[in-house]
């Protein structure tokens, strides 16, 4: 029979119902087995023949038997049921042992100083789990973008992403010491008007830096000789004394563990920065998932590690 329209949801139940019926030649006998009422039995082998049209069972005081079509429809009621057995099997699988694909979106410059070197040490506790590592310093959609974890930085602007703390970052400024003998070292975030800023061109905030001290603040606008969209071209710049930079901490910890650049208004604070493991499913997380949020949070620890200046483990 031609059926255009999809079937209902409750259909393969009824499918997976009849064939508990055929094979327990009986009604009573097929509640007993499946754990339901005598009369839900009936109803759903009911519901089954009004759908297709036809009679699957013939119905007698003594015995019950299956039809011409009953008998065609029996093998692929089997079927469908051990379909639905191998799907509950390779869902629970992939709860139980993290195996299969695990896409991850994360900003560019945190994706390639933080997770990049750890995914070795990853692939060699989970061998089966394939990553697809894709950087952006964009938001990306999840959802459309296929991906099963991102890394956020900063405000969440999506109320229905499902989100875990993973860390801190501060931003700090920073300078050569080539370029602050050159330039003079700002002793106030006014002074900063000045210089030559490097300034990350997807801030939110634009070319505004705020500044915060004793419960005050102070917004500075900066110019300088270059804008780029990623933090690590921004600390190149600044290693090469082009002007002074705001970095994540993240970026430019390891650099002021071993002076290679300095803090600039080390007594003023620039906002802090929540770094955030973002999934977009609420409930069971396949263990892919799951571990490798555990992994990371393992090894980035608390306090995080770059706050001592510390490069990727």
């Amino acid at each position: 029979m031609s059926n255009k329209n999809p079937p209902p949801a409750h259909s393969l139940d009824d499918l997976l119902v009849f064939a508990a019926v055929a094979e327990s030649e009986g009604f009573s006998a097929a509640a007993r087995r499946l754990g339901v009422s005598k009369s839900m039995v009936s109803s759903a082998v009911s519901r089954l023949e009004a759908r297709l049209g036809v009679r699957l069972l013939q119905r007698t005081t003594r015995r019950l038997s299956l039809t011409e079509a009953g008998y065609a429809a029996l093998p692929h009621a089997r079927q469908a049921r051990s379909a639905a057995h191998d799907a509950e099997e390779a869902a629970v699988s992939l709860l139980a042992s993290p195996r299969g694909l695990l896409r991850v979106n994360a900003p560019m410059s945190f994706g390639v100083l933080h997770l990049a070197p750890a995914l070795g040490a990853f692939a060699n506790q989970y061998p089966e789990v394939e990553v697809e590592l894709v950087l952006d310093d964009r938001v990306v959609d999840l959802v459309g973008g296929d991906f099963d974890l991102a890394i956020r930085i900063g405000t969440l602007a999506d109320s229905s992403l499902v989100a875990s703390l993973l860390g801190r970052s501060s931003d700090v400024l920073v300078a050569h010491a080539d370029y602050l003998a050159r330039a003079g070292l700002p002793g106030e975030p006014a002074d900063l008007a000045g210089h030559a800023a490097l300034v990350y061109s997807l801030a939110a905030t634009g070319p505004g830096w705020t500044f915060t001290r004793d419960g005050r603040s102070e917004t500075v606008k900066v110019r300088g000789p270059l804008k780029a969209n990623s933090s690590m071209a921004l600390r190149e710049a600044a290693l090469q004394g082009l002007g002074i930079a705001r970095l994540p901490l993240f970026v430019a910890g390891p650099d002021l563990a071993v002076n290679r650049l300095q803090r600039v208004l080390p007594g003023w604070a620039l906002p802090e920065h929540g770094i955030h493991l973002v999934t977009s499913a609420r409930g069971h997380q396949p263990r892919k998932v799951t571990a490798f949020a555990d992994f990371l949070r393992g090894r980035i620890g608390s306090p995080p590690y770059w706050e001592s200046g510390k490069a990727a483990p």
